[in-house]
């Protein structure tokens, strides 16, 4: 018979994340891709937005930019942003709510503060994910499924020192209301002191966590990862292990995402992610003589 010891994951890794500079020239930390982190398959990036406390009329974002080939999601803990895309969508992102966007065979979108938000100031942070679409479905006609905090599944263990926010796939008994072109899971752990969780997940899906506040110990293990650091699992069970750090400091938060590999050939180019280097020429040609639409 199987111990608990043994259904749990190792660690691979930790990585630190990098800061970088993205849209309209606003700073993020990339947990990845990275020299030391590419991608983690089927996922191409992951950034943190923030925090960061702009004045009155000094917030920033992602002006007329297009995607293709792959979907962005957005998910905002503070402030508010506003999305345009060049099909007539427009909508907003308030505190803890998730816009999942699938670029599919192309589109040219905005990210900018709200209105609201941008006369008033105060505190933006979020995260974006972009998940790598299989070549079946890269040409797939764009869509949006936009979720606000209130019906995002959110679920407390008995002992009341974990809270999960189920953005993608299942946990704790609940499941997302996300629609996804491959499996995955997209969770938000927030773990108070002495607090741990054993989240399964199927051996054949790539796992990592990020950090953004605390401290914890991850895996088989118990291996130590702070903010701004993302934590890689080996493919070697079934369960993956995320525990607060203890002593009494704040509480953990972390995402953990989770997603079968698509074991594809990747080529990218800014905005554009595609199987073959002359599918990246085809989409900058169709983005360049307007195919892909413009934002009025």
């Amino acid at each position: 018979m199987t111990s608990p010891t043994d259904a749990l994951r190792s660690v691979l890794e930790i990585v630190p994340s990098d800061e970088v500079l993205e849209g309209g020239g606003f700073v993020v930390r990339r947990a990845f891709p990275t020299v030391r982190c590419p991608m983690v398959d089927p996922f191409l990036l992951l950034d943190q937005m923030g925090p960061v406390d702009y004045p009155p009329d000094g917030a920033i974002g992602a002006p007329d930019h297009p995607h293709r080939g792959f979907e962005t999601v957005t998910y905002l803990l503070e402030g508010a942003m506003r999305h345009r895309d060049s099909a007539g969508h427009e909508g907003r992102l308030g505190p803890g709510s998730i816009q999942w966007m699938t670029a599919g065979s192309g589109v040219v979108h905005s990210e900018m503060p709200d209105p609201e938000f941008l006369r008033t100031g105060g505190r933006m942070h979020g995260f974006q994910l972009w998940v790598n679409l299989p070549a079946r479905a890269k040409m797939t006609p764009p869509r949006y499924q936009d979720i606000p905090r209130d019906q995002i599944p959110t679920a407390t263990t008995p002992d009341g020192r974990v809270v999960a926010r189920v953005i993608a796939g299942e946990a704790m008994g609940l499941r997302a209301r996300v629609d996804t072109r491959t499996p995955i899971t997209f969770l938000h752990f927030t773990i108070r002191d002495t607090g741990t969780i054993d989240q399964p997940f199927v051996r054949s899906h790539n796992v990592v966590a990020y950090v953004f506040q605390g401290e914890g110990a991850f895996g088989r293990d118990s291996v130590p990862a702070s903010a701004g650091f993302a934590v890689r699992f080996a493919s070697d069970g079934e369960l993956v292990r995320v525990a607060h750090a203890g002593r009494g400091i704040e509480p953990l938060e972390v995402l953990v995402i989770a997603g079968e590999p698509l074991a594809e050939p990747v080529a990218r180019y800014g905005p554009f992610v595609m199987n073959e280097p002359r599918e990246i020429d085809e989409a900058v040609r169709d983005y360049r003589s307007g195919r892909m639409g413009r934002i009025t």
